[in-house]
């Protein structure tokens, strides 16, 4: 669903960037009030009132995920989906460059390379397109920071989206009052079909959310990473085959580069999902050993469960983070 947003931002021509975006920040508080009313989920509000750090980290949140929507659905409306696309392709690298730059991080020699390779790419796009992928890095760089900032929020994705929508809606209704007492606003002078289309750009925001939140806790958070790319690769293709956007060869040589970094990531993401598990199976195999022998009575069996408990979800314990994002 997120791959295929930049079909959907298109049907709201004549509507410009800036409208678009202030439709999608407006219509996002309804939808997000009525999830959680659906779901009965308040108990975050008053924590998150009573703490200004992580009140300023929220507005800070909307602040930049506002300037990577604006971005993309420019872009979109520019035709400049591929170029969108090599965004969120080069965020995984951002994302790593952030965890060595800013939390200190060690990296593993593949990451080392695979980022090396990203840094390659980048030269090799500013060749083919005569200019820094400015759009590219940017929307990079703000998914980066969003991610970066939401470890600290500590919500989850519904309510997250709940606060983030809450600090976007005020300025986003004063900016279409100041648009339309200019006679700018399309909302009500394109008929009923488009108005319908802005209003569903909520939901539009909203849906792949919950898709998302619900298939983070039913998958191994390695599927979950790998499932990431598929956005950008649907974005690729849409500007390729839908929108018609020019490939040279130099552009290929730049997107085949920073596929074989994400493709080096995604190997030795695997490989150290798979160590990790090993040694979960060693350490229950060690605790059942070490178990008392109780002649094969409830105590005994007890002991051996909980030792091998970890082993049963090793995916998720030994998964990435979050190799795909943003």
């Amino acid at each position: 669903m997120w791959g295929l947003l930049p079909l959907y931002w298109a049907l709201l021509e004549p509507a410009g960037a800036t409208e678009v975006l202030a439709h999608r920040m407006v219509w996002s508080l309804p939808t997000a009030l009525v999830i959680l009313a659906a779901l009965r989920r308040w108990a975050w509000v008053r924590p998150l009132l009573r703490d200004p750090r992580r009140l300023a980290l929220i507005a800070l949140a909307a602040g930049l995920i506002s300037v990577n929507w604006g971005l993309f659905i420019w872009a979109v409306g520019s035709g400049k989906v591929i170029e969108a696309s090599l965004g969120y392709f080069i965020n995984p690298l951002i994302s790593i460059a952030f965890g060595v730059l800013l939390l200190r991080e060690r990296l593993r020699p593949a990451q080392w390379v695979a980022v090396g390779i990203g840094a390659l790419a980048v030269g090799v796009m500013t060749v083919a397109y005569g200019r820094l992928p400015w759009l590219s890095l940017a929307l990079a760089v703000s998914f980066a920071l969003y991610g970066l900032i939401k470890k600290g929020v500590r919500l989850d994705g519904v309510a997250s989206f709940g606060a983030e929508t809450a600090v976007q809606f005020l300025p986003a209704v004063a900016f279409l009052v100041f648009l339309g007492s200019r006679g700018g606003a399309t909302f009500t002078t394109e008929g009923t079909g488009h108005a319908l289309l802005l209003s569903f750009a909520g939901l539009a925001t909203a849906l792949p959310l919950i898709f998302f939140g619900g298939a983070a806790v039913r998958l191994p958070l390695s599927t979950i990473g790998l499932l990431q790319y598929l956005a950008p690769a649907s974005m690729f293709l849409l500007g390729l085959l839908a929108f018609d956007e020019e490939m040279p060869p130099e552009r290929w040589a730049g997107f085949l580069l920073v596929w074989a970094a994400l493709c080096l990531l995604t190997w030795d993401a695997l490989r150290t999902a798979r160590r990790s598990r090993a040694r979960l199976r060693a350490a229950a195999a060690a605790a059942s050993a070490r178990a008392p022998r109780t002649g094969g009575g409830k105590a005994g069996g007890t002991v051996s469960d909980e030792a091998a408990r970890p082993a049963d979800r090793p995916a998720v314990a030994g998964a990435p983070s979050d190799p795909a994002k943003s």
